[in-house]
């Protein structure tokens, strides 16, 4: 009986490959919230922003995700590295493709706004959609509450995403949807506390183009996500699936013993034909090989001896 592997299609795809997929999807996140929230009209946008964003999250999961695992945001690879089911070098990679991805959005979005007749200052503009705290959040919510939604919302978008992907959820084929609504309901309450998007790389995105203000508040908004990121990646670390893991090409994790399930067996565990004669074609099974040197799940559980 043969059995395929799960994500056998994306084993061996390279970390510029990934890298690429990350900052595509990364680039439609931003196009999608950044334009919609601030061209907002009722008549000509009927779909809310939060919405259109968690759409398109769930969009580009589906469009990207069989390549890079569908991140598209430093807190959820932040939580991927400290999970252990994604490398630290790979993990760099992926954040500095999702900020530049981020960055070629918010400048899309900001060339659409020159082109407005009427329009005279650009920044003032994208201030509408820029994360911010007391006089920049439009109910005047203080510091701390915002750093407390921003790592609450981070923490629950990355424990979503780390359990609709976990490879013994059975339910893992619909980890778009899963991570696509939680996207949308986390936005709705981020926009109404200051345009909050538990997102790192658009934060910066649209404080790149937005007033001065914006860049000396910008910490926060990566503060906060990664910290809530760096909590749930332990406790999936501690209570999550086995630490004895493969990488597979699209930087996603096997558990060994379900990767060995993975291999093709012959039919006859004999290693007898169906005629009766020994098939000495057959090779036998390699064992599964162990995991390459880690710094970062080194750092986490420990140095071995």
């Amino acid at each position: 009986m043969t059995t395929t592997a799960p994500n056998s299609s994306s084993r061996g795809t390279g970390l510029i490959a990934r890298a690429c997929a990350e900052a595509l999807g990364t680039l439609f996140l931003v196009v999608i919230g950044l334009g919609v929230l601030i061209f907002i009209n009722p008549q000509a946008v009927p779909v809310p922003a939060p919405l259109a964003s968690g759409l398109a999250v769930a969009a580009a999961m589906l469009a990207f995700g069989y390549v890079s695992g569908g991140h598209f945001n430093p807190a959820v690879t932040v939580g991927h590295v400290i999970a252990g089911r994604l490398k630290l070098a790979d993990g760099g990679a992926y954040l500095v493709a999702q900020v530049i991805g981020a960055l070629a959005g918010a400048l899309a979005i900001y060339a659409v706004v020159r082109s407005v007749p009427g329009i005279t200052d650009s920044r003032t503009v994208f201030d509408t959609a820029t994360s911010g705290f007391g006089t920049h959040s439009s109910f005047q919510v203080a510091f701390w509450g915002v750093a407390l939604v921003e790592v609450l919302g981070s923490a629950l978008l990355v424990t979503v995403f780390l359990s609709a992907t976990a490879r013994r959820n059975p339910a893992r084929v619909t980890a778009p949807i899963a991570v696509g609504l939680t996207v949308a309901v986390l936005m709705q309450l981020g926009q109404s506390t200051g345009n909050l998007a538990f997102n790192p790389a658009r934060a910066t995105a649209s404080a790149i183009f937005s007033s001065s203000w914006a860049a000396g508040e910008l910490w926060l908004f990566w503060v906060g996500p990664l910290v809530g990121a760096a909590i749930v990646g332990l406790l999936f670390r501690v209570f999550g699936e086995p630490a004895r893991i493969v990488e597979s090409g699209n930087g996603d994790t096997d558990v060994a013993d379900e990767a060995a399930d993975d291999e093709e067996v012959p039919d006859d565990e004999t290693g007898v034909g169906a005629e009766g004669i020994s098939d000495a074609s057959v090779p036998p099974v390699e064992p599964a090989p162990e995991p390459e040197a880690d710094p970062a799940r080194d750092f986490f559980d420990g140095k071995r001896r």
